[in-house]
């Protein structure tokens, strides 16, 4: 699911129940990772498959190519995400 935070956009990704956000622009070309498919914990781009790793925003090719990742906290029906 994608979240726009002041028109930052942020793909956030339910794995096993937690909940884990990171950018949802794919640092490759500029994809929409929230549109991608999500195996597991690999969150895939929808235009060039980069994957990445929602839960440490690392790349799983290179894991010097990073997403930034949001803090999350789950209060009632409610997800708060920590965004500069």
């Amino acid at each position: 699911m994608e979240f726009n935070a002041e028109g930052a956009p942020i793909a956030i990704c339910n794995v096993g129940g937690e909940v884990h956000a990171v950018e949802a622009t794919c640092p490759h070309r500029g994809g929409p990772l929230a549109h991608g498919a999500l195996h597991d914990t690999m969150l895939v781009c929808p235009w060039h498959a980069w994957e990445f790793d929602c839960t440490t925003g690392e790349n799983d090719f290179n894991p010097n190519i990073c997403l930034q990742k949001y803090a999350v906290k789950i209060e009632g029906g409610d997800i708060l995400i920590d965004v500069p």
